[in-house]
């Protein structure tokens, strides 16, 4: 499985918008578009899960740069374990845990 990344994509997305596009160019499995709590709206990105990584592949080079809605796309191979900000110490917490 191959995590794709997607960006540009406009804000009033849906995910059968998506579906479409992609699945012109290699089968989809999972489609998971970043939204805002608060409003719904897509916050312009999304990852999709690649089975083959040869659709993967076909997927960036047909539609990175495209234009989809009035916008250009970005694609790319997503980067497993992307690093996610630590979360900050608490001393007050560590003492309350602390014997």
């Amino acid at each position: 499985m191959t995590k794709i990344f997607i960006g540009g994509l406009a804000d009033n997305i849906q995910e059968m918008d998506l579906a479409i596009l992609v699945s012109l160019h290699g089968e989809i499995d999972t489609i998971k578009i970043v939204r805002d709590r608060a409003t719904g709206r897509c916050k312009g990105y999304a990852f999709l899960e690649i089975p083959k990584l040869a659709d993967a592949k076909n997927i960036i080079s047909m539609l990175n740069g495209e234009s989809f809605k009035g916008n250009t796309l970005t694609i790319k191979i997503a980067e497993d374990g992307a690093a996610k900000p630590a979360p900050k110490f608490n001393k007050f917490a560590a003492k309350k845990f602390s014997r």
